[in-house]
């Protein structure tokens, strides 16, 4: 079979559902998208005799876009590839998006796969919750997996609120033997364990409301389904092995975010209370961001930011980060090359614990784009969650040709 037969295969009968024919789309597509290749470098030998030094692997991802009726309805597919060398868990597919959006003047209805980000702070993303996070992607957590959802979306003068059902739960990806980052034992993702079973395993439910007054921006929202967030239990097994299990949980999370524009200064709160059967969490991420536009009229913007993290779950929170600072600075050139740099500290409060980052990015060639990531860890005591992560500063490189 041909590609060209297969994609009609595949895509006809969903453009039939939506009442369209193949063929008044067929030469109508907006394709886009890139392919890249990795270099993921460790500074310090492995702890593990499992593990490698160096890892290299390619990505690919592409967008098919397509809209009609004047533009009230499109549809989008983002498939996503990435194969990489040592860690099979980190060879993997997705689909990003598969998505029908019909827009009307006063609703918004959206059927199919997506990703849905909420949040306005820099260093957590605390009410961000409809999405899992896919963590052999990128040890920062800002990479997602696809959520197959049906989201209306009622537009209002007083705010937009969204409302959401979510089914089919996606567990968490996880870092095989071989990969790094990773504790010991690896996580034993297929040996998952949950507090609710069948459909309330499954379905998710999410609302909510945002809204812009003046130079205030704010969300307010609520989710009620399975936690995209696990606990790890440590179990027996029968042979005598010791495996490390995620365990998810239904939860109640309540979340609020809300961002100031004054001027060159931004501010920026978000917190959350989550109920679960064992116990109900606060947590906080709290900052700001002042830009300096146009220093002495060369175009380069810096902007100096500030956040300070708490979370009532102590060492079980999530993100390792429960009680910490973190200081960073932005720097855009706004050149043709669109050349972006973010450095940052994280600092443990009680253990001065510290985690650098460093980000940088430039296109050049027009359709080409390099990127580097550093990631050093430090200080983290034998007693810290992220003691396991004391040999594992990395550099990330990738270079991408974007179509």
């Amino acid at each position: 079979m041909t590609l060209c037969r297969l994609r009609v295969c595949i895509i006809s009968p969903f453009l039939l559902f939506l009442g369209i024919s193949y063929s008044s789309v067929a030469n109508a597509w907006e394709i886009s998208g890139y392919v890249g290749l990795e270099s993921l470098a460790f500074i310090e030998e492995p702890l593990y005799k499992e593990q490698h030094q160096h890892y290299i692997s390619g990505v690919i991802e592409a967008e098919l876009y397509h809209e009609w009726d004047n533009g009230s309805q499109s549809f989008a597919f983002v498939p996503y590839f990435r194969g990489s060398q040592h860690d099979s868990h980190r060879t993997h597919f997705d689909i990003r998006e598969l998505t029908w959006l019909k827009a009307a003047e006063a609703w918004e209805l959206r059927l199919g796969i997506r990703k849905v980000f909420w949040g306005v702070t820099e260093s957590n993303h605390l009410v961000d919750v409809i999405n899992q996070r896919d963590t052999v992607e990128n040890s920062d957590g800002e990479d997602k997996l696809g959520q197959p959802m049906i989201n209306l979306a009622l537009i209002q003068d007083w705010g937009t609120v969204d409302l959401f059902i979510l089914p089919w739960f996606r567990e968490r990806t996880f870092t095989g033997e071989e990969g790094r980052l990773r504790p010991e034992p690896a996580v034993s993702g297929n040996l998952a364990e949950y507090d609710k079973n069948g459909f309330q395993r499954e379905v998710a439910y999410a609302i909510r409301w945002s809204h812009s007054m003046g130079d205030w921006d704010m969300g307010l929202s609520h989710f009620y389904g399975t936690s995209r967030d696990p606990v790890f239990l440590l179990k027996q097994a029968d042979n005598g092995a010791v495996n490390l299990i995620p365990y998810y949980q239904n939860i109640n999370q309540t979340g609020l975010d809300i961002q100031a524009t004054l001027d060159s200064l931004l501010l920026k709160w978000e917190a959350i209370v989550r109920v679960s059967d064992t116990e109900t969490a606060f947590a906080s991420t709290v900052g700001f961001e002042y830009t300096f536009f146009n220093i002495m009229s060369s175009g380069i913007d810096i902007g100096l930011l500030s956040e300070y993290l708490y979370d009532s779950r102590g060492n079980t929170a999530p993100n390792l980060t429960q009680d910490d600072f973190f200081v960073g600075a932005r720097f855009a050139l706004n050149d043709i090359q669109d050349s972006q740099l973010l450095a940052g500290v994280m600092i443990d409060r009680v253990t001065q614990a510290q985690f650098y980052n460093i980000e940088a990015s430039r296109r050049f060639f027009e359709s080409f784009r390099f990127e580097v990531e550093a990631r050093f860890f430090n200080g983290a005591s034998p007693k810290d969650p992220a003691y396991f992560l004391r040999q594992d500063s990395h550099f990330r490189m990738e270079l991408s040709y974007h179509f």
